[in-house]
């Protein structure tokens, strides 16, 4: 029987939420093995003065398997 640990974790990206969500998964793979599944929960960015997107973020649970002890 396998048990599923979902962790909440917010990625950051200057070109989208797309790489935001994808550097979210990589920073968690340095330290999480048996990554299954990431799912997007939130979406935010900051804006600058002029109306524009300079920080992509997204909120995002990832899941692994927890090692057998």
């Amino acid at each position: 029987m396998s048990v599923i640990k979902v962790v909440e974790l917010v990625g950051q990206s200057t070109e989208g939420w797309e790489e935001a969500v994808s550097e979210a998964v990589r920073e968690a793979a340095k330290t999480i093995r048996h990554i299954s599944g990431v799912e997007v929960l939130n979406w935010t960015g900051d804006v600058d003065e002029n109306g524009e997107i300079v920080e992509y973020k997204a909120d995002v649970q990832i899941a692994f398997r927890v090692e057998d002890t």
